[in-house]
């Protein structure tokens, strides 16, 4: 098994699970050794099974599922190497995806050759985005250059934010204050404060109020 590349997928298309299972399979260095149907399903699995890379729907028991799971899976797990392989295609999704901390993004329906190819390439750490993925990402790097935080380092800072510091972070953008958050939460003043400093730390800002002027400066809220 140590020669194979170990694949998850999760799909809750059951033929389509199927295929996927049988191309993969079909390869002499990759093999699937698991196979889920919903986020939570593979949330759980990822914790049972070693693998190297995960095939990950995005909608499955709810429209942002792949998405979600992704994140509790990198917040255990911040080497998982999650392809998001999805027919969603818009610009929100892209970027909430990639966000969230996938390393690639493959639409559905494309030749068998092109996935084998991307997960080959996640495997050796080469990850490589095509088509209208990387328009997408690149007109929104070029809509924001010139602001003080690029795109990309918000997305490698928001693809680091543990679950709870992204719940944070989506409070703060309702003008959440810190004792409402902490009631709303059920902790300690103490301990909001205590992950305030830490996003702070994380995305160079001097006050919470300046991470979310700059959020709904640059329009990325829809990613919390």
């Amino acid at each position: 098994m140590e020669d194979f590349i170990k694949v998850l997928i999760a799909d809750d298309f059951q033929l389509l699970l199927e295929d996927l299972t049988e191309v993969i399979n079909g390869e002499s260095d990759m093999m699937v050794v698991g196979t889920a149907r919903s986020g939570r399903e593979i949330i759980q699995l990822s914790e049972q099974v070693e693998f190297d890379i995960i095939l990950m729907d995005i909608e499955m028991e709810n429209l942002f599922a792949g998405i979600n799971a992704t994140e509790l899976i990198r917040d255990k797990n911040k080497s998982a190497k999650i392809i998001f392989l999805t027919a969603h295609e818009t610009k929100d999704i892209v970027i909430s995806a990639m966000a969230a901390g996938a390393v690639d993004y493959v639409v559905k329906g494309g030749p068998e050759d092109e996935l084998l190819y991307h997960i080959r390439s996640a495997y050796e750490d080469k990850p490589i985005m095509k088509g209208k993925v990387q328009e997408i990402l690149m007109q929104e790097y070029k809509r924001l250059q010139e602001s003080e935080k690029s795109l990309l380092f918000f997305i490698n800072n928001i693809s680091q934010l543990t679950s709870a510091e992204r719940e944070l972070v989506r409070l703060l953008l309702k003008d959440k204050k810190i004792s409402e958050i902490a009631e709303e939460r059920f902790v300690e003043v103490v301990t909001v404060k205590t992950q305030i400093k830490s996003l702070l730390r994380k995305f160079g800002c001097s006050r919470s109020k300046e991470i979310v002027k700059i959020i709904r400066d640059l329009n990325l809220s829809h990613l919390f």
